[in-house]
C-alpha cells in the first residue's frame, strides 16, 4: 500500500502543504460541532439543576467549578504539551519517534491523572472550606465535585485518544463519539435526577458515564484503525531524551494552565464570599460564555496542530500567514458575540437557568456584557499563546500566565471584597488586555518566527 493510501485509510491530514486557512477550517469544523455537543451536556447539567432542583443546585455545581478546573486543566495542559511533541514528530515524518512519543504520552497521561484523582479525593473537603463554600450548599457541592473528580481518569483518556487523532490531522472521528456521549448524557441526566431523584450527584454521574463511553469508543477506534502509527511493546522503552522532551513540554503546559487556575480558585473563593446569588450568576454566565468561546477554541486547536506540524517541517512562512487570518476571524466573532449578548443577555440567562430571581438574571447579564466586550482580546491572547506553545516555546506563555495569576490574586484580595460582583466581572477582561499586549510584543517585536 502506498503512503498516500495509508493516509487515506487512517484519515491522516498533512498540514505542511496546501492552503493554511482552508486546512485549519476543515480541521476545526468537526471539532467545533463535537465541542458544541460537549458544551450542551455541560449546559444540560445546569438546566436540569435549575429547573428540577432550584437555584441552590446551580450554586452547588458552580461553587467548586474552579477547583475541578484546576485539576482538570493541569492534566489537560500536560496532555496538550505531550501532544505537541507528537505533532512535531508527525510533521517531521519521523515514524520511529512518532511511535515513541505516543508511548511516552500514554504512560505519563495515565500516571498523572491517577495521582491527581488520589489528591482530589484526599483533600477535597478542606479545599472546599478554603473556597468559602456556603454551609447551605456544602453537602450538595461535595457530592457533585467528588463524583466528577473520580471520573478524571476517563476524561483524560478521551482527551489523550482524541489528541493522538488530532496530531495526525483527524478531527472528525472524535466528533462522532462526542455526539453519542452528549445524547447519552442528556438522557442519563434526566434519568438520574428526575426519575431516580439523586440530586446534583446524579448529574455528575451522568457526565462521568457519558465521558467513559466516549473514551472507550475513541480508544477502540484508534486501536483498530491506526495500528501503523501506534507503539508496539518495544516502543514503550522510551528514551531518556524523549521522556525529558515530553515531560518538560507537558509540565510547562500543565503548570501554565495550573498557574492560571490557582488564580481562578482564589478569584472564585472571593466571589463565593458574596453569597449564593452571585455564585449562581457567575456559574450561569460561565456556561454561556464557554459555548460562545467554542468557535475560538476550536480554531485555536486547528491553528496549534497546523503550527506544530509546520514548525516540525520548518515552514515558518505558513505559520505567519495562518496566524494573521485566525486573529482577524476571531476579532470579528468576538464583536458579533458582544452585540448579541448586549441585546439578549438577560433572556439567554433566563432560558438557561429557569430562575425567577432578578438578582441572578441581572448579575449574570452584567458579567456576560463585560466579558463578551473583551472577547477579541481573549481570542488574540489564546492564538498567540497556543502558537508559541506549539513551537515548543515555554517561557513567554508561562510569563503571561503569571500576569493572570497576579491580577486574580489582587482582585480576590482587594477588589472583590470592596467593590463586590462588579470586580468579578471586570478582572478577567482587564487581565486579557494586559496579557495580549505582552504576548504581542514578545511574539512580533522579538520575531519568534
Amino acid at each position: 500500500m502506498s503512503e498516500k493510501e495509508k493516509k487515506h485509510v487512517m484519515k491522516i491530514t498533512d498540514m505542511t502543504a496546501g492552503n493554511p486557512i482552508r486546512l485549519i477550517f476543515l480541521f476545526s469544523i468537526p471539532l467545533f460541532i463535537g465541542n458544541i455537543f460537549q458544551q450542551v451536556y455541560s449546559m444540560v447539567d445546569t438546566m436540569v439543576a435549575g429547573y428540577c432542583l432550584g437555584d441552590s443546585a446551580i450554586a452547588a455545581i458552580g461553587a467548586t467549578a474552579s477547583l475541578y478546573m484546576l485539576l482538570f486543566d493541569f492534566a489537560s495542559g500536560m496532555n496538550i504539551g505531550f501532544s505537541i511533541i507528537v505533532t512535531q514528530c508527525f510533521g517531521a515524518h519521523d515514524e520511529k519517534k512518532l511511535k515513541e512519543s505516543i508511548a511516552g504520552m500514554i504512560v505519563l497521561d495515565i500516571s498523572f491523572s491517577v495521582l491527581l484523582t488520589v489528591f482530589a479525593v484526599a483533600f477535597m473537603r478542606p479545599l472546599m472550606r478554603f473556597m468559602n463554600t456556603p454551609d447551605a450548599i456544602f453537602a450538595e457541592a461535595y457530592s457533585y465535585i467528588i463524583v466528577i473528580c473520580l471520573g478524571l481518569v476517563v476524561t483524560v483518556c478521551y482527551n489523550m485518544f482524541a489528541s493522538i487523532l488530532r496530531a495526525v490531522g483527524n478531527s472528525r472521528t472524535s466528533l462522532y463519539f462526542l455526539v453519542i456521549s452528549s445524547v447519552l448524557n442528556i438522557g442519563l441526566d434526566l434519568f438520574f435526577v428526575v426519575v431516580l431523584k439523586t440530586g446534583v450527584a446524579g448529574a455528575a454521574l451522568a457526565t462521568v458515564a457519558a465521558q467513559a463511553v466516549s473514551a472507550a469508543l475513541c480508544g477502540v477506534y484508534l486501536f483498530r484503525n491506526y495500528q501503523p502509527i501506534l507503539p508496539g511493546r518495544e516502543d514503550f522503552h522510551v528514551s531518556r531524551e524523549m521522556f525529558s522532551a515530553l515531560f518538560l513540554q507537558g509540565f510547562a503546559m500543565g503548570l501554565s494552565m495550573g498557574v492560571v487556575n490557582v488564580g481562578s480558585v482564589l478569584y472564585q473563593r472571593a466571589n463565593n464570599g458574596l453569597g449564593e446569588i452571585f455564585i449562581s450568576a457567575h456559574t450561569a454566565s460561565r456556561r454561556i460564555m464557554n459555548i460562545l468561546l467554542e468557535p475560538v477554541d476550536c480554531m485555536i486547536t486547528g491553528l496549534s496542530i497546523f503550527v506544530g506540524q509546520n514548525w516540525g517541517a520548518g515552514e515558518k512562512g505558513r505559520i505567519r500567514s495562518a496566524l494573521k487570518w485566525v486573529l482577524g476571524l476571531e476579532t470579528v466573532w468576538g464583536l458579533l458575540c458582544f452585540a448579541f449578548i448586549f441585546v439578549f443577555g438577560r433572556l439567554v440567562v433566563l432560558g438557561i437557568t429557569g430562575t425567577a430571581n432578578d438578582g441572578i438574571l441581572d448579575n449574570a447579564a452584567l458579567s456576560l456584557r463585560w466579558h463578551l466586550g473583551f472577547f477579541p482580546m481573549l481570542g488574540g491572547l489564546i492564538a498567540l499563546r497556543a502558537s508559541m506553545e506549539a513551537m515548543g516555546k515555554k517561557i513567554v506563555p508561562m510569563m503571561s500566565s503569571v500576569i493572570e495569576l497576579c491580577m486574580k490574586i489582587f482582585s480576590a484580595a482587594w477588589l472583590i471584597p470592596r467593590l463586590g460582583f462588579l470586580s468579578t466581572c471586570m478582572t478577567e477582561p482587564v487581565t486579557w488586555t494586559l496579557m495580549v499586549a505582552f504576548l504581542a510584543i514578545m511574539f512580533f517585536v522579538q520575531k519568534e518566527i
